[in-house]
């Protein structure tokens, strides 16, 4: 007899009248939102706009949720187009069903869409918002835990997890919630991530490499101890092979990339450090602004000096002498008053 447990839900829907709401849309929903927050802000503390995040996510969202439900399909073809089964439940994306890894995969195509139009480069916009997709990783998996899926292994331990659910042959009993385990993992690759970045000063996609290849790792023994049916290559599933090669591909790539690239970019966003870090650090520091109106007035005074050589050679030096320096020093007050104001 278990003396503890973790109970799964009755239902994944609850009915605001007509209108369902269900669990799992709810977490991909909340996860989103928490990873569009979060990369804003490391984006705005790179140098980016603020709504930037946001207004590129508009593409990679959609990607992402086509590109993950394409893998789950393609790869769990026989839930769907086997015998006695409907293919329009392919569609029925509210029952779960999303690969990460065409998520992940479709997702950079949109992003890289929404990035070109913006003329952003990719690799900074994955290193902003990489801590925020493990956080909406690990919130998105208790969307499995409200449809009694992907659990592991039978067990009494006390964290096992109840599942009530008798549909598509799961067998009633105490398993381990490999759903929470990948949650809780998610969620320490997100503070590593941005351990390591504010550490090293991780650019050029290294951050986004960096997380894939940790939750590669997480992902791989996670996968190991789960019991639903999945193909399987040598002895191991698929997903466990696919984790083991993205792992390698994205090592490779924060080697090569340091190699090749160190260091961080210095501009992130065309136009958002000149518009809005420039002169925002300017006057905390103190400092007259260097942009175009702060070299104004200095060229003003240069040329009223010039023209006061040439009118020292006609005869009348004392005379526009004088009306330079003023005309010159007033220029650069206006100018200065010009800088602060704006």
């Amino acid at each position: 007899m278990e003396l503890a447990y973790i109970p799964s839900p009755s239902s994944g829907v609850l009915y605001l009248g007509p209108v369902p709401l269900r669990g799992y849309a709810f977490c991909i929903i909340i996860g989103v939102f928490v990873a569009v927050w979060l990369g804003n802000k490391r984006w705005i503390a790179r140098g980016g706009r603020a709504g930037t995040v946001a207004d590129i996510a508009v593409w990679a969202v959609p990607f992402g949720l086509v590109g993950g439900r394409l893998y789950h399909v393609i790869t769990d073809y026989q839930l769907y187009f086997s015998e006695g089964r409907d293919w329009v439940d392919a569609f029925k994306i509210w029952e779960g069903g999303l690969g990460i890894w065409g998520a992940i995969a479709f997702g950079a195509l949109g992003a890289w869409i929404g990035c070109r139009r913006r003329g952003i480069p990719l690799p900074a916009y994955a290193d902003a918002v990489a801590p925020g997709i493990a956080f909406a990783q690990a919130i998105g998996r208790w969307g499995n835990w409200f449809n009694q899926e992907l659990y592991g292994r039978a067990t009494d331990l006390p964290w096992a997890v109840e599942i009530t659910s008798s549909a598509d042959g799961r067998v009633a009993g105490t398993y381990h919630p490999t759903f929470l385990y990948e949650s809780l993992w998610c969620i320490g690759i997100a503070l590593l991530v941005i351990w390591a970045d504010r550490r090293f000063r991780l650019g050029h996609g290294r951050a986004f490499a960096l997380y894939v290849a940790a939750y590669c790792a997480g992902r791989f023994w996670i996968e190991y101890m789960r019991v639903d049916e999945a193909h399987h290559i040598l002895g191991l599933r698929l997903n466990n092979w696919t984790a083991l090669l993205v792992f390698l591909l994205a090592v490779l790539y924060i080697v090569l990339s340091a190699r090749k690239r160190p260091g961080r970019e210095t501009t992130v966003e065309p136009g958002a450090a000149g518009a809005d870090g420039e002169a925002g650090a300017a006057e905390k520091d103190g400092a007259e602004p260097t942009g175009a109106e702060g070299d104004a007035p200095a060229k003003e005074g240069s040329e009223t000096s010039e023209t006061s050589e040439g009118s020292e050679a006609s005869g009348t030096s004392e005379v526009s002498e004088g009306s330079s320096v003023s005309e010159g020093s007033g220029a650069s007050k206006d100018g200065a008053g010009s800088a602060k104001k704006s």
